[in-house]
């Protein structure tokens, strides 16, 4: 309970503090700008420092064939434990292309309210299968389950609807390659580094 109660903190605005870079990173996802085809790719996005160290995560997926991405996040601003469904939960989404995306990550460009930083990091990754519209569907899903680490008031069992919860789901929607289950509930930062095959670059504002 201990660990799970701490892992809530990486789904809450980020504190101050300066993210370690990476070593050993992975392979390096070429032309992902420019690429346009039947195959898709995926990105993470990571606050590595967000509260306590325990980090943040959002998610970003290719619209298939074009040079559209979808990108987003769940904050949890008010970061409590438990907000019911349709709650305020910091969700929120956008689209643009590659360049867009990563400026406006870098930036907290969308985010409905304030960070103390940024997103500093991303991963991403090709995938040679994708499903946009079942992404899309999963968006407004877990826009409006509500936030939850802990047990659920409903149920009586413990389990999670937090930032890291949202980022999975929707890749797993969209049916991304060498994406790593994520347990329930689990660290974020825990979670990006399990990310087999995955770049690992540092992400600045831009």
């Amino acid at each position: 309970m201990i660990g799970t109660a701490m892992a809530l903190t990486g789904c809450q605005q980020a504190t101050d503090g300066a993210a370690k870079p990476r070593t050993g990173a992975s392979e390096e996802i070429r032309g992902m700008a420019a690429a346009v085809g039947r195959s898709g790719a995926a990105c993470v996005f990571v606050k590595p420092d967000g509260a306590q160290r325990f980090g943040h995560v959002g998610w970003g997926f290719q619209v298939t064939g074009t040079r559209t991405w979808v990108y987003g996040a769940v904050e949890n601003p008010s970061g409590k434990l438990y907000t019911p469904p349709g709650g305020d939960i910091g969700a929120w989404h956008a689209e643009g292309s590659y360049a867009r995306m990563l400026s406006d990550m870098s930036r907290d460009a969308h985010y409905p309210g304030r960070s103390a930083h940024p997103y500093r990091g991303y991963r991403c990754t090709p995938s040679s299968t994708s499903d946009v519209t079942a992404a899309r569907r999963m968006i407004r899903t877990v826009e409006a389950r509500g936030f939850l680490v802990g047990v659920d008031p409903r149920t009586g069992e413990l389990t999670s609807r937090d930032c890291l919860d949202a980022t999975y789901d929707v890749l797993k929607a969209y049916r991304t390659r060498r994406l790593t289950p994520a347990a329930e509930p689990a660290v974020p930062n825990v979670w990006v580094e399990s990310l087999v095959g995955w770049s690992d670059r540092r992400l600045t504002p831009r």
